[in-house]
């Protein structure tokens, strides 16, 4: 989609009755209406025991990765590379995975429930938290759409839809699960559209005529980084608290872990005013990236042990 948006950018974001921007904010309401479909309110409640870990976890994923990242405003502000500083603030804004978090802590052997129960109250959480975190620095930047907009918009296309999910549940939980590999090809190709989308608008804009391979090499190099800080952090955190093996495994997966999903609809409603949209997708994609190649591995080798 980058290389098509490079080739070909624009295609469908013309005003007409139906555009790639109209068919984008359809897809993410009906992204969020489905995972609150899948939502199971009884397991929710039944996995919040295990409270000690589940703390540990989230305030990893919405407090000590923010704060990593937020000392290296005050470098790179005002300067050429603050929309990539911006990029690294929002990956580490983020909530966890869902599919893939279970799917490695399953493969490794670690605390299955806690790992459904964290994945699905990260995304939760992170509908309220992530836009709060890029309140603070959006309002600075030139461009961007007043704020308050933005939050309506997030409230009308996301939080609503989550609810009315949530709500339904009980009627359509069957419906959903046997189209479970439906949906999830549906929300892969609302993510390649919103790629497609972001960056044909960073093409159009110019962003990239002025970013060396330099300075891609770097932002390559502070995303694995910042993956191996939190990784450490993880394990460290896992000792102090004392964590059995399955806690130690799912701590790790979890907390590490970022969702390519909430930050491709995030970005579409946060950076909609911004022409370097692509730009802020470039940190979140190379992250998602790597976090499946390297916790695949991991994953492997925790399971012969």
């Amino acid at each position: 989609m980058i290389a098509l948006a490079w080739i070909k950018p624009g295609m469908g974001m013309v005003d007409r009755f139906i555009n790639l921007s109209g068919v984008i904010d359809a897809g993410i309401s009906l992204i969020f209406f489905f995972y609150g479909l899948k939502l199971d309110p009884g397991k929710i409640r039944t996995g919040m025991s295990n409270w000690r870990m589940h703390l540990a976890i989230q305030v990893t994923t919405f407090f000590v990765f923010p704060l990593i990242v937020m000392p290296f405003f005050l470098i790179f502000n005002g300067t050429p590379y603050h929309i990539f500083w911006i990029g690294m603030f929002f990956l580490s804004a983020l909530p966890s995975t869902v599919s893939s978090s279970v799917v490695m802590v399953s493969i490794a052997r670690g605390n299955i429930p806690a790992a459904i129960f964290n994945a699905s109250i990260s995304g939760m959480i992170g509908i309220i938290v992530t836009p709060l975190w890029m309140g603070i620095f959006l309002k600075e930047s030139a461009g961007a759409a007043d704020f308050s907009s933005v939050v309506m918009q997030l409230f009308t296309q996301i939080i609503v839809p989550v609810i009315a999910g949530l709500l339904l549940h009980r009627y359509f939980v069957k419906i959903v699960s046997h189209f479970r590999k439906q949906l999830a090809t549906f929300d892969k190709t609302i993510i390649l559209l919103i790629v497609y989308e972001s960056f044909s608008k960073s093409f159009m804009a110019g962003i990239f005529e002025t970013v060396s391979w330099i300075t891609l090499s770097f932002l390559f190099a502070g995303v694995i980084s910042l993956f191996f800080l939190i990784l450490g952090f993880t394990r460290i955190t896992s000792r102090v608290m004392h964590f059995n093996r399955e806690d130690s495994i799912t701590m790790q997966f979890a907390a590490s872990k970022k969702s390519l999903v909430h930050g491709s609809v995030f970005a579409s409603v946060l950076f909609s005013g911004i022409p370097g949209s692509g730009v802020y997708l470039l940190p979140i994609m190379i992250y998602h990236a790597f976090q499946l190649f390297y916790i695949s591995l991991l994953a492997r080798k925790l399971q012969g042990k």
